[in-house]
């Protein structure tokens, strides 16, 4: 995947530009690295692939996108134990690995891009579930994901959002 076309580059700054649009956004509170590692709280530096959207179905409408979008559940998960062999893939609940319920109480997982990162091949360690998901009002950091409000996603990927490159300063 080479940038261009419906490709957002984002910067340390924490703005997402796409096209002509800029958009506020919320990275890891490690900063954005190129030697992501699971656990560091960084946004990897990397060109990644929108590879799917998810959404809560019974609290928003599906998003307006060019990558498939899918509901999930309340049995929806995502495992980031670097010691199993589901790591850094959806997984059904109850799983026996640590892992991050994709169905939370709070709204930041209401709409959520999967993006292509340490997935072709999973590499062990590497970092896991990183999302493009709805921001905190306050925008604080993420544990690693690109989060940004709920009406600028939904913009950013009715604008065609193909993927993220994220930029290290």
């Amino acid at each position: 995947m080479a940038p261009g076309a419906g490709i957002a580059r984002v910067t340390p700054d924490g703005l997402l530009r796409l096209g002509g649009a800029v958009w506020r956004c919320a990275l890891g509170r490690g900063g954005i690295r190129a030697d992501k590692r699971e656990g560091d709280g960084a946004t990897p530096a990397a060109l990644m692939p929108l590879r799917r959207v998810l959404y809560r179905a019974d609290r928003v409408a599906p998003p307006v996108c060019t990558v498939p979008v899918e509901p999930i559940g309340p049995g929806d998960g995502w495992c980031d134990d670097p010691a199993h062999p589901d790591y850094n893939r959806p997984i059904a609940l109850p799983h026996p690995a640590r892992h991050e319920r994709l169905w939370r109480e709070d709204a930041l997982y209401d709409i959520v891009g999967v993006l292509g990162w340490n997935d072709a091949p999973v590499v062990r360690g590497r970092g896991s579930a990183i999302f493009l998901h709805l921001a905190r009002p306050d925008y604080a950091p993420t544990e690693g994901c690109v989060a940004l409000a709920e009406r600028d996603l939904r913009a950013a990927l009715a604008a065609g959002l193909a993927g993220i490159e994220t930029v290290a300063g």
